[in-house]
């Protein structure tokens, strides 16, 4: 298994975490931040009138929250005027005038509050709507690309693409813009009034926010060492569980438990210690910027004391400057959070768009072949294929297989035998010449049309997360319970599924594993036999089940077989000794070809082949023996 995971980034996103001040692992920079943040603002365009609205709720509650602390002082002033008065017996407190405030209060907040849920509520839908648009398009995508994307890919990194990246724009677009906005206008607006109430104490808050970014870039930098090998360790965690639960079978067969154990203890040992020594170097983050924080307040209310003492201002206005003060930090925190997020979310769309702009496969042509009664003559003309261009895989390969013919290949691992069956469905895209169903071009048939000729039973058999009974119908659409008992019974699968507590209405978990690797390949061939296709192809489709199964499953596979083309690969010589036509494949050619008895009384290569696979199993060390006795050049029998 690979140990090499990125870590969930709508999670682990930002640079900061689990509030202001908190470090967390480094964020993934884009590398091209401008084009990929340009293109990921496209998809917001066709919901530009919901984010103004947004963006105007925004405002609103932000500016309505700071405009709060003004009526706390004045309403400080009312109740220090009016206790005055009743000291020097000229008065007492206005209480219209404080009730005036706090209504006023009461208003602010409320509105505040209604504007905020306005935000919230439509930018869920803004963003919701934005990532379902972004999944279709990958949805879109994946049904597009080409087998050799997935041949080339690891499965982990395209769901990666899917979930975490799309998860981490979900979440910026849901959390992090609102929050740039919010606090773009609270620092904007704070600072305002601050001059406004004294330009002498905002110099003086000031100050104390340089020497807070600087102590807190110093944390940083000496936790991100810490926080890289934490991410480091968590991957090989990851990894080392992972494999130790799919393979817990293997490791008890061979005793290895202890082993296992000693490993993981290692790793834990390692991310404990990194994890300890991140998160004790960003804990500190906080009191640090406490004590700035609470050694500027103090500055703060001791000047604000001689002013007032002085007469240059009032207890309300130093009163309505400290509550300034303590929330002018907060904001700035939060916006080198969130533009931290934003390069985090930049970097998972630009891995998103870079699955978007992975080259597709050839479209459809536009007026295409169609078979109407196909009959399944297949033929292949002088074809040449690599999967890397400049390393040929099939070199001037040509065959010819009527209707209803069983076309046998056999051959050493690498020498073309599963390639032939994938340019025969178009999986792939031949390089030079050409293949041919019923004398029509499959390139220019439409790919739909083609592979709907054919019926595919693979080595590894695949089973998705269902019924029996829906598994088996997956070979044909809107098939009847009568159709899917009969293919069940051809395959021979009925007699099982029938023992099972639910029968066919069993469900096969995620990785069918509560069925054994032989039921599973019972399966795929009954969903051939419901697919009737036109053309078979069998890819050692019997390897996993006994040799009684195998025999019945040869039988029923005549009468499937009867009246069809049929390409079978085969490391099993004996299993195809009835095949109207036998091909050898080596090196990407053909070297011999002929009934069995045609190739036995050749004595060539094929013939040592069969002689010597009673004695050696391992069909890639018989053909490395016979082509000692025949040299590596063989004659092409084409």
């Amino acid at each position: 298994m690979s140990n090499d995971r990125r870590p969930d980034q709508s999670k682990d996103g930002g640079f900061y975490k689990g509030g202001p001040g908190a470090l967390s692992m480094p964020a993934e920079k884009p590398k091209n931040f401008k084009r990929t943040f340009r293109r990921l603002m496209k998809y917001l365009k066709p919901y530009r009138t919901s984010i103004a609205f947004v963006i105007l709720a925004t405002i609103l509650s932000t500016v309505f929250t700071i405009l709060a602390p003004l009526l706390i002082g004045d309403a400080v002033n009312v109740l220090y005027d009016g206790v005055s008065a009743s000291y020097s017996g000229t008065g007492g407190i206005d209480e219209g005038a404080l009730l005036r405030i706090i209504w006023g209060l009461l208003a602010l907040y409320v509105a505040s509050a209604l504007f905020g849920y306005v935000q919230q509520y439509l930018m869920a839908i803004v963003s919701q709507k934005t990532v379902s648009d972004l999944r279709n398009d990958i949805g879109d995508k994946l049904s597009r690309l080409p087998l050799k994307y997935y041949d080339t890919h690891p499965h982990g990194e395209t769901m990666s693409r899917i979930i975490n990246d799309v998860d981490t724009i979900s979440n910026t677009l849901q959390q992090s813009l609102i929050q740039m906005i919010t606090s773009a206008i609270t620092i904007a607006g704070i600072f305002l009034i601050m001059l406004y109430i004294s330009p002498l104490l905002t110099l003086v808050c000031l100050i104390t926010i340089p020497l807070s970014a600087v102590l807190t870039k110093m944390i940083a930098s000496k936790s991100q060492v810490h926080f890289r090998k934490q991410q480091e360790q968590t991957a090989r965690m990851n990894g080392h569980v992972e494999e130790m639960y799919t393979g817990h079978k293997i490791i008890k067969a061979f005793g290895q438990e202890k082993r296992s154990a000693e490993a993981f203890d290692k790793i834990n040992d390692e991310l404990t210690a990194a994890s300890q020594k991140s998160q004790f170097i960003s804990g500190i983050v906080m009191p640090v910027l406490y004590f700035v924080q609470n050694v500027g307040y103090v500055i703060i209310c001791i000047f604000g004391c001689i002013f007032v003492l002085q007469g240059t201002m009032s207890i309300g206005g130093v009163q309505s400057f400290m509550l300034y003060s303590k929330q002018f930090t907060q904001p700035i925190i939060q916006l080198s959070a969130v533009v931290n997020s934003i390069q985090s979310t930049t970097a998972a769309a630009e891995h998103i768009f870079r699955l978007l702009d992975e080259e597709e496969e050839i479209p459809d042509p536009v007026n295409f072949d169609s078979l109407e009664k196909p009959e399944g003559n297949v033929s292949f003309e002088h074809v040449n294929f690599g999967y890397d261009k400049n390393i040929p895989v099939i070199s001037d390969l040509s065959l010819f297989a009527k209707s209803g013919d069983m076309i046998a290949i056999v051959g050493p691992t690498g020498a073309g035998k599963t390639t032939l069956l994938n340019l025969l469905m178009r999986f792939y895209e031949v390089g030079d010449g050409q293949i041919l169903i019923d004398n029509h071009d499959i390139s220019k048939m439409r790919r739909s049309d083609l592979r709907g000729l054919f019926g595919m039973v693979l080595q590894n058999a695949w089973l998705f997360n269902g019924t029996i009974r829906d598994n088996i119908a997956y070979g044909r659409e809107n098939a009847t319970e009568e159709e899917i008992i009969r293919a069940a019974e051809m395959a021979h699968a009925d007699g099982f599924i029938r023992l099972l507590p639910e029968g066919y209405n069993t469900i096969i978990n995620e990785e069918a594993s509560n069925i054994s690797e032989g039921q599973k390949q019972l399966l795929t061939i009954a969903r051939a036999f419901l697919s009737d296709p036109e053309i078979l192809l069998l890819d050692e489709a019997t390897s996993n089940v006994d040799t009684r199964t195998e025999s019945l499953i040869r039988d029923a596979m005549q009468t499937l077989m009867s009246d069809r083309t049929s390409f079978v690969i085969a490391h099993r010589l004996s299993t195809i000794r009835n095949a109207d036509l036998i091909l050898v494949m080596n090196k990407g050619r053909i070297i011999e070809k002929g009934t069995h008895k045609e190739l036995m009384d050749a004595k060539g290569f094929y013939a040592e082949l069969y002689n010597s696979q009673f004695s050696n199993t391992n069909l890639d060390e018989t053909f490395a023996e016979v082509e000692k006795k025949f040299g590596s050049v063989v004659v092409n029998a084409v």
